[in-house]
């Protein structure tokens, strides 16, 4: 059975309640703006999204660039043609408690990412022997920053890992390379321009599954990027479909177009942040 949304903000909110605020934020700017907390997200939240994820498997794009990745994917507009307004995957995308969280700790005012946009919530599905990707920044072709957030549902290898560019604990600039599990329910959090990272090549009879969530300062795209942008999706994570077979929802009409364009923060009458919030300790950075 899966959470309704309400649920999962429910769930969120008592979650965030037991987070140091000031210093999870200043841990993620100390690690050059990234942020790894342990098995953060409630198992009442990665249960539904663990079976949510068994249902998408059939819509899995393999794609394969050589030198750099291979691998399958799963995006936005399946994952809302698939489950629409039920989804535990998507409330938890577009949960404002998660925005107010991350914008307080990038000190940024966050958006979700628009509609057209197949990469704003999507699965990594790491299946097959040899499945993996090469170091990469999370580049934005928005005219404002991107953010990234990686949430593991499957952790089934010993090989297959998060690798990270990082600076060594206790130092600003000496740097090395961490590898980062991501146990169900665990989060990285970072802004994509920085971190140099990868992700190691999957090993026989093993599996990783990692939902990807992105966020912005600034929705707007220039038509050249928006095109770049495109191309890369198709090619290298969804393929032609995803583009052509876009989410039921944006078909709504312009009373459901503006209300995805009011969702800035300071519009949300719940801005503040859960009473005690500051005063409990962090979740545990691995």
């Amino acid at each position: 059975m899966q959470c309704q949304r309400i649920d999962v903000e429910e769930h969120l909110n008592s979650a965030l309640a037991g987070v140091d605020l000031t210093h999870s934020s200043r841990t993620y700017w100390e690690q050059n703006e990234c942020l790894i907390l342990d098995r953060f997200i409630p198992k009442a939240i990665v249960n539904p999204c663990l079976t949510e994820v068994e249902r998408f498997r059939k819509n899995i794009y393999r794609n394969f660039v050589p030198g750099h990745k291979q691998g399958g994917s799963v995006s936005y507009y399946a994952i809302a043609n698939e489950s629409g307004r039920s989804s535990t995957i998507l409330s938890l995308y577009r949960s404002p408690a998660v925005r107010r969280f991350l914008s307080y700790i990038v000190k940024e005012t966050l958006l979700l990412c628009p509609e057209q946009d197949p990469h704003s919530c999507a699965l990594y599905y790491y299946t097959q022997p040899g499945d993996h990707i090469g170091f990469h920044y999370d580049t934005s072709y928005y005219k404002g920053k991107r953010y990234t957030v990686l949430m593991g549902l499957i952790e089934r290898s010993e090989h297959c890992h998060l690798v990270a560019h990082m600076p060594k604990p206790g130092t600003k600039k000496d740097v090395c390379e961490q590898s980062i599990p991501l146990d169900p329910g665990s989060l990285v959090i970072f802004n994509g321009d920085k971190l140099w990272h990868a992700v190691t090549p999957l090993r026989p009879r093993e599996e990783r599954i990692v939902l990807t969530m992105q966020y912005v300062t600034d929705q707007k795209m220039g038509p050249f990027y928006r095109a770049f942008s495109n191309l890369k999706d198709i090619f290298g994570y969804f393929g032609p479909a995803a583009l052509i077979h876009r989410p039921k929802e944006m078909q709504a009409t312009s009373h459901t177009r503006a209300s995805v364009r009011s969702d800035v923060l300071t519009e949300h009458p719940t801005w503040q942040f859960p009473t005690g919030a500051t005063d409990a300790l962090v979740h545990r950075d691995s």
